[in-house]
């Protein structure tokens, strides 16, 4: 009698069933960041690639507590369809860490903020565990020269910024908790539409009604700030764009726009006002109705990833030089914009101090990739940092440290002359990074100074430039340094500092024509636009900074 190809295959599957199989499944990582000079456990940044993925299989990882004490907070943004413009991280406290990887080739990448070199390690996973400490490399140490760093522009919740702060080793953080995106909407604490969606920033606890929430010693954040960004008047769909009141006392339940009352009410409880970018449709009628306090010279728009923003969404000055391809801005072209933009207005008499911000929570970029350090000569104070960052003791990077002093001086002083007589700048620093810095170079009102910069490289691998010039001025002008390091594939990354105001005699800085004349444009451009949309009030507000852009004009000269 024949067997049964049913029985047959139930007999087979059983004997199978007895067979052991060796499976690939691969192998844990169990890991933890240490200084390479003292060995001490570090928090920081880990990049998961994994080399062998193929179609439809994970290229990117998340590692997890490896210890009950040990936190790991993974990040996952994209800018909308931009394959390259993806951030794929975890930020891990200073503990041991670790993520289950099938066989393959992985490429561990660890970052620490911007004092220590950024460091890669390949490794060959099979189907054991494996254990490895990630050896990183400080080059310099800010906090001992009484440096410390900041961002104003921060989207991550409340509860994550106790392990972010400390992976990037920023110091101060401004989180977004109150937030609106329509003229007639209260900012409250819910997520828009445009945030992911998530826990309220303070999850459980009742931080919005605090002034600073202490980490540790020296990393804080000020919980109470409001971002106006403003999408729509009404039902209409109606861009104005950003601006962010820091570390105000009470809650603001005003609508914007107008501005004008609601920035005197917010500078009278001590609050700073944030430009956000440059380029939104009413960010030249902020300067002087708002009194701004602060530029954002880097910007939510600058990425560890591939830049995003090439379209300018405004008509630059030829003078100002951008870079630009057929496509649109490039990343140096957008920096550039920013900068010529920042400097009209300091020749227009507006003392703004610069800032860095990165929208980390919305955008595809760890937080603090831009970040403005103050300088505090007894060491870390909060309210003092933030004071400091108010009179510009600071400069801003994307990666360089960029350290100057002008006659001996910190960023943010005054320097005076006598009338009638030259004002002679020393400018002395020293830049350092992982690697060496393209450009270095002195900007003032109307002229650019490239540098002769000494190098040498430091026993960490990084390297530091010196440099030592003296600039002699004849009239009235604000002086900054800038640096600038080009990669090979066109990235950029820079560092510039806070300006210093020369003033010689009574003379008021006096900007060019061609300036004022830009900002006079945008002027008559935006009352055009906004002429059937805003209310008498909101609309008046541009009337009057065109007023005051063409009074400048009057001491305006020619190039």
């Amino acid at each position: 009698m024949a067997k049964s190809p049913l029985l047959v295959s139930i007999v087979l599957v059983a004997i199978y069933a007895l067979i052991p199989v060796q499976t690939a499944t691969g192998g844990e990582l169990i890991a933890r960041i240490v200084d390479a000079d003292t060995g001490k456990t570090l928090a920081g940044r880990v990049y998961v690639e994994n080399l062998s993925a193929k179609e439809n299989t994970p290229k990117w990882y998340f590692v997890r507590p490896a210890t009950p004490t040990a936190t790991a907070i993974a990040y996952k943004e994209q800018w909308v369809k931009m394959a390259q413009s993806v951030e794929r991280h975890t930020t891990v406290s200073a503990d041991s860490f670790q993520v289950s990887l099938p066989p393959g080739n992985y490429r561990i990448t660890i970052v620490r903020g911007k004092e220590y070199i950024p460091a890669t390690f390949d490794l060959q996973l099979g189907n054991e565990d494996i254990s490895r400490l990630f050896r990183i490399k400080r080059f310099v140490d800010l906090a001992s020269l009484n440096w410390f760093s900041g961002e104003t522009h921060v989207h991550r919740r409340i509860s994550e910024l106790p392990n972010v702060q400390l992976a990037e080793d920023l110091n101060v953080t401004f989180p977004v908790t109150y937030w609106t995106i329509n003229s007639s909407k209260s900012p409250d604490l819910h997520p828009s539409p445009l945030r992911r969606e998530g826990p309220s920033p303070f999850g459980d606890r009742q931080d919005a009604g605090k002034t600073m929430i202490q980490i540790d010693d020296t990393h804080v954040m000020f919980p109470r700030n409001t971002e106006y960004e403003i999408f729509g008047i009404g039902e209409k769909r109606h861009v104005l764009g950003a601006v962010f009141l820091l570390n105000h006392q009470t809650v603001f339940s005003e609508t914007m726009p107008p501005v004008a009352e609601i920035a005197r009410k917010a500078h009278a409880e001590g609050a700073l006002l944030d430009l956000d970018k440059h380029n939104w449709p009413w960010s030249m009628m902020l300067v002087p109705i708002a009194k701004i306090d602060l530029f954002e010279l880097a910007n939510n728009s600058m990425w560890r990833t591939n830049f995003g923003f090439k379209s300018p969404g405004s008509v630059f000055p030829r003078q100002w030089g951008i870079q630009r391809q057929p496509d649109g801005l490039t990343e140096l072209g957008w920096i550039q914009s920013g900068l010529q933009n920042y400097y009209s207005l300091l020749n227009c008499g507006f003392k703004l101090t610069p800032t860095a911000g990165t929208a980390s929570g919305v955008h595809p970029v760890p937080l603090g990739f831009g970040r403005v350090y103050v300088y505090l000569a007894k060491g870390f104070n909060a309210d003092q940092w933030f004071r400091g960052l108010q009179q510009g003791r600071s400069f801003v990077t994307t990666g360089p440290i960029l350290l100057a002093r002008v006659n001996g001086s910190y960023p943010g002083e005054t320097i005076r002359s006598p009338a009638d007589e030259k004002s002679q700048v020393v400018v002395k620093g020293k830049v350092v990074y992982h690697e060496k810095v393209d450009r270095v170079e002195l900007v003032g009102t109307g002229f650019v100074q490239r540098l002769e910069v000494s190098w040498k490289q430091l026993e960490s691998g990084a390297w530091e430039g010196s440099f030592d010039y003296q600039h002699d001025l004849t009239r009235s002008s604000f002086v900054a340094v800038r640096a600038f390091q080009f990669d090979d594939s066109g990235r950029v990354r820079f560092a510039h500092t806070a300006p210093w105001h020369v003033q010689i005699g009574d003379e008021r800085i006096r900007p060019f024509k061609w300036e004022v004349g830009f900002f006079i444009a945008q002027m008559e451009k935006q009352i055009a636009r906004n002429h059937e949309v805003l209310g008498s009030a909101a609309l008046g507000e541009f009337k009057e900074a065109l007023r005051i852009y063409r009074k400048i004009q009057e001491r305006a000269i020619e190039q």
